[in-house]
């Protein structure tokens, strides 16, 4: 099944709350001739980088300036800017949009360069948030993963649909739909395929689905329970949790499928794996000290090694792609909250104040969290800075959303 773009219900609307310390001036132009083309890129840039967090929006009313005259930098110093971003937005003959932009240090009056892109209606957020990724790497040194994509699970009346969506939520697209539950989208680590367990034969059946052909590969179809998919580095194989020989326990599966083989012998509930970028640790969740808590053993198997001390319960370990950081959830007094370990010390913060939290998963940049909480009685989207200083919604419109993964950065 293709996927199939939808109208505005399931789209997003972004809300930004809180202050970071060191956030970088930043003034978006509106772009020349961007009236005339159905979206308006330097607003989607700008909400980029203002969710990043590492920037702050400087006041352009009135301005379309575009990439090829020189700006006034003065001006722009005196409304307290440290760079200013114009473009412009064209027709071509065939049909496409011709999108330009060009970055200007405007502190040290310095052309920083800038870009261009030929692209399709549709394409026109894309190029948008490539613009952004280019904006935030000169600026940061960071990559930028704002033309990333994220996937997340929704539920409305008694339909779920599992979802592939740009990471600000737009131009969501429908990857499937069932009457029975889907969950655990997990993102192969090329980008190319999700897996995924669906309940549509009343059980627990863990899946492949390629996200562009939409063909899946059945992956474990095992007496009792096939759960919690994740990916090897590499692609080649998936740790997932099976009850086939009773208890939940963590296997590796080559991931065309085939003969699972089990990673840990315990009389516990192992589950939820998460592989180390370099492929030599899984992280998961046991209950074998009482109560579930986040261990860590070689991928190969061998034995574990506890991570998590504070806290009574801690579920849904999910690592940073550059190997520093554990986000995963921790029950405080009946609330489910998101909590972040720096790997190398182990000094823990909390991130939020909520209490529905769920489902953390880094972008490939390591530089925000997105995860599903709770707000006013509906499931929503969030994003997050890793101290939790700048948080965005991402607002559904269409059923309850939850099991957000932050897909791998694209190749262009």
């Amino acid at each position: 099944m293709l996927l199939v773009g939808v109208p505005a219900l399931a789209q997003f609307r972004v809300e930004v709350s809180g202050v970071g310390l060191t956030q970088l001036p930043i003034a978006v132009s509106a772009f020349r001739g961007e009236d005339g083309a159905p979206q308006k890129i330097a607003a989607i840039v700008q909400a980029d980088l203002e969710r990043s967090g590492q920037f702050r929006g400087v006041d352009t009313a009135g301005s379309a300036l575009d990439e090829v005259i020189r700006p006034d930098v003065a001006v722009w110093r005196q409304k307290g800017a440290d760079s200013l971003v114009t473009g412009s937005v064209s027709r071509l003959a065939d049909g496409r949009y011709d999108v330009r932009f060009r970055l200007w240090d405007v502190v040290r009056g310095q052309d920083l360069g800038g870009q261009s892109y030929a692209v399709t209606t549709a394409d026109l957020r894309l190029a948008a948030h490539r613009i952004a990724d280019f904006i935030y790497e000169k600026l940061t040194g960071d990559k930028g993963a704002f033309s990333t994509r994220i996937a997340y699970v929704t539920k409305a009346a008694q339909r779920y649909q599992l979802w592939v969506a740009d990471a600000d939520g737009e131009n969501a697209q429908s990857a499937l739909a069932s009457p029975e539950p889907i969950i655990s989208p997990a993102w192969s680590p090329n980008g190319s395929q999700l897996a995924y367990v669906s309940f549509e034969s009343r059980k627990p059946v863990v899946y492949t689905h390629d996200v562009v052909s939409g063909k899946r590969r059945l992956i474990a179809n095992f007496r009792g329970s096939n759960s919690a998919p994740a990916w090897s580095p590499d692609g080649r194989t998936l740790a997932v949790t099976l009850s086939r020989d009773g208890g939940s326990q963590l296997y590796a599966i080559d991931a065309s499928g085939g003969e699972p083989r089990r990673l840990a012998q315990s009389s516990s509930i192992d589950t939820e794996p998460a592989y180390t970028p370099d492929g030599k640790y899984i992280y998961f969740v046991s209950d074998r000290g009482g109560a579930p808590q986040i261990y860590k053993m070689p991928s190969t198997g061998g034995n574990p090694e506890r991570v998590t001390f504070s806290g009574s319960y801690n579920i849904s370990p999910a690592i940073s792609p550059d190997g520093r950081w554990l986000a995963y959830i921790s029950r405080v007094s009946g609330a489910f909250k998101l909590y972040v370990m720096e790997l190398a010390g182990g000094a823990v913060n909390a991130i939020t104040d909520s209490s529905a939290d769920e489902s953390p998963s880094f972008a490939p940049n390591s530089r925000l969290i997105v995860y599903a909480t709770r707000q006013q009685g509906r499931e929503a989207l969030m994003t997050t800075t890793l101290d939790g200083k700048i948080k965005a919604r991402l607002t559904g419109q269409g059923g309850d959303i939850r099991e957000p993964d932050w897909g791998p950065f694209q190749k262009q």
